[in-house]
């Protein structure tokens, strides 16, 4: 039985704009440019996609199920037109003072990921923008990547320096794009060297 090729990937300023007063609607989810794209191309190359997001914008009482519902539903609908899917969301809808398992730096949505999909997370690619992404990954044994997209951005170099001694071993990309890239990338390396067919990949542009 051939392994599972699982990605998990944050949501705000990840895949879509983040807000400092939160994505409280649909039309306030508006994805980054080339994000959506490098999800299909992962799908395409053989990869599962799932998402890990905080939203303690229910918890704060600034939207609801329904409004989280839509937003989702716009994702996957404008992945479709893509051939691209996210295969499942897990979210936290709790405020920080709820004292939660599940808020990310915690490990807990990782760890339901792991239970659901029975295996172990160890090396499973995890991406997101900002220190509690990699640190929620990190503690769950996934490998962490960080995008300078979304909080990371305008991150200087004594604070990413600050960042990356925080959470060793995390690997930075310029955005979903181009960790959708160097992952392809490294798997076909992988699989020249072993000997195994390329055929199936997503294709190198």
């Amino acid at each position: 039985m051939t392994p599972l090729k699982l990605v998990v990937l944050d949501r705000d300023g990840t895949i879509n704009e983040d807000r400092d007063d939160y994505v409280k609607s649909v039309d306030e989810w508006v994805p980054l440019p080339g994000a959506l794209e490098a999800i299909a191309r992962l799908n395409h190359a053989g990869w599962h996609t799932v998402v890990a997001t905080n939203q303690s914008g229910i918890g704060r009482g600034l939207f609801d199920m329904a409004a989280l519902n839509a937003m989702h539903l716009k994702m996957n609908q404008l992945l479709l037109k893509l051939g691209g899917r996210v295969d499942a969301v897990f979210f936290c809808p709790h405020a920080p003072l709820d004292a939660c398992s599940c808020r990310k730096p915690l490990p807990g949505l990782f760890e339901l990921i792991g239970a659901r999909y029975g295996i172990a997370l160890t090396d499973v690619p995890a991406v997101g923008d900002s220190l509690r992404d990699l640190q929620g990954a990190a503690a769950a044994g996934c490998q962490p990547h960080l995008v300078r997209t979304g909080k990371s951005a305008s991150l200087d170099r004594e604070a990413m320096a600050e960042v990356l001694e925080k959470v060793r071993g995390t690997r930075v990309h310029a955005d979903l794009a181009a960790f959708a890239e160097a992952l392809i990338q490294q798997e076909r390396a992988l699989r020249i060297e072993t000997g195994k067919s390329n055929s199936g990949y997503g294709h190198l542009e």
